[in-house]
């Protein structure tokens, strides 16, 4: 057991007991126990299996590679619309983590199977990301944005057009355009720091804002 997650359990404002239940569960399979982006990780061999994290409604055990995993039991759930490796296991009591352990457990195992095997998501192309009209018409009024926003790698293009697109309303989606043109124009992703102290926030002085 790693004493810093000791300490973020111990520290935790809530599911402190569910998240100690599902700690031992995962112990159990022999995974490695370490503290990464601030939660309890799991690992085999260094890779990533499982992370282990409380929130206000519900607990979760998420799987690194869970898009990979059969589901046989149907209760994978994705963390977010566009999420494509990751998949959770939410629980609000004790009790449904105790009824889940033999589930949890083979998930654990068959996730460590697909390591082996060194399985990977493919992810999907920004070809297949719908790009905003109010996004195009700023491409054709100023073509040096265009060219800034194709020189970025196509990670920090996806996270900018599901960005511009979750607005519902196309003023909204303006005006996240022109927020975020300077930054493109540097040659900036969605959450890089802009502080010139790290590549990516939180991990700098603060001295910056979020998305500013």
């Amino acid at each position: 057991m790693h004493p810093k997650v000791d300490q973020f359990i111990i520290n935790a404002p809530n599911w402190q007991q569910e998240m100690e239940l599902l700690r031992s569960i995962v112990l159990d399979c022999q995974l490695t126990e370490e503290l990464k982006w601030d939660i309890p990780v799991y690992t085999y061999k260094k890779a990533n299996i499982v992370g282990i994290n409380g929130l206000k409604d519900y607990c979760t055990i998420a799987f690194f590679k869970g898009g990979l995993l059969n589901d046989a039991s149907g209760v994978l759930v994705k963390p977010g619309e566009h999420t494509q490796a990751g998949r959770q296991i939410r629980f609000t009591s004790i009790e449904e983590i105790i009824q889940l352990e033999p589930v949890i457990k083979a998930y654990i195992f068959e996730a460590i199977e697909v390591e082996k095997a060194g399985l990977k998501i493919e992810s999907k192309p920004v070809s297949d990301y719908a790009v905003p009209e109010e996004l195009t018409q700023q491409f054709e009024e100023f073509p040096p944005l265009k060219a800034a926003f194709e020189a970025l790698t196509p990670g920090r293009q996806k996270a900018y057009l599901i960005y511009f697109s979750e607005a519902k309303q196309s003023a909204t989606r303006l005006q996240r355009i022109e927020k975020m043109t300077e930054r493109i124009l540097r040659g900036k992703g969605l959450t890089d720091c802009i502080c010139g102290l790290s590549h990516r926030m939180p991990n700098c002085d603060g001295t910056h804002k979020h998305f500013q």
